[in-house]
């Protein structure tokens, strides 16, 4: 199987997992779902259904009453695991209006909403100026306003990498200002006016190179079946869970899990964990 599946072409091999994707998540699949999302042939579609049949036999059966090919009862995915992340992530992208409702694979969409986030406004001219001096090794000459100071100031450095803080986006940069690497958000660079070679080495970035392992567990004051529950939640394994994460985004971790305060300030139900190895954390950050 795994022979066949790397000597398939990108195109086929997406039309095979889309197969697949269809059949786990809807039960079956025919060749209209197949034509309709890639734009092939009606010869291309059966090609492709009968290439899936002899790479996973067992996986569907035609029903000739429902005209359609159905999940058969030893379905076993060849292609991608069972992900409820990517299902959920793609409703989530059409709800962002971020994937195009046409380029979903998932043909009738449950209602769907999400709790709203500020919108960052980013400029696309900036990221792209941004992203262009990462992949040139260059250093940018930016406008950029810091809450420290009043007013904003033109300031020379030079980024290596973006990152997301769960909230708002952000380039890791080394500041030729104040000689170290510090993180920039994308949304407070106002202007951009020069650029010029950068001697500054992503490799001397240690706290960016650098990962921390956090472990949470449920909440101690919690009841037996509530920190099962959050277990559950977390995807937990012997009471814990295992995060690793950039040194360089630790503090924007530990916040966006309510993990940066005293666990006692709030109630268990609302603080729901708390984190095991706090000697790690507090010296990572330190």
């Amino acid at each position: 199987m795994e022979r066949d599946k790397n000597e398939l072409r990108w195109g086929i091999e997406q039309r095979l997992e889309f197969i697949e994707f269809r059949l786990f998540w809807e039960g079956h699949v025919n060749r209209i779902d197949v034509m309709q999302q890639f734009g092939v042939s009606v010869n291309q579609a059966s090609s492709d259904l009968n290439r899936y049949i002899a790479l996973a036999p067992d996986n569907m059966v035609y029903d000739k009453s429902a005209r359609t090919y159905v999940r058969g009862s030893d379905f076993d995915c060849k292609f991608r695991p069972p992900d409820a992340a990517h299902y959920l992530s793609q409703l989530r992208l059409v709800a962002d209006d971020v994937l195009e409702r046409e380029d979903c694979w998932i043909p009738d969409l449950p209602p769907y909403a999400s709790a709203p986030t500020p919108l960052r406004g980013v400029d696309p001219v900036t990221l792209r100026s941004v992203v262009g001096a990462i992949r040139r090794s260059e250093a940018i000459e930016v406008k950029y306003q810091s809450l420290s100071s009043p007013e904003p100031r033109w300031r020379w450095i030079a980024p290596h990498a973006i990152a997301f803080d769960g909230f708002r986006w952000h380039t890791r940069a080394f500041c030729l200002t104040d000689e170290c690497f510090k993180d920039f958000l994308l949304s407070r660079i106002l202007d951009i006016r020069g650029s010029r070679e950068s001697k500054a080495s992503a490799d001397d970035d240690r706290e960016w190179r650098a990962e921390v392992t956090l472990e949470v567990g449920p909440h101690p004051d919690l009841s037996e079946t509530q920190a099962k529950v959050i277990a559950l939640d977390y995807g937990m394994r012997g009471g814990k869970a295992k995060i690793r994460v950039r040194r360089a985004l630790l503090y924007y971790t530990l916040r966006r899990l309510g993990l940066d305060t005293d666990p006692a300030a709030r109630r268990p139900q609302d603080q729901q964990i708390v984190l095991l190895n706090p000697e790690n954390a507090l010296r990572s950050s330190s």
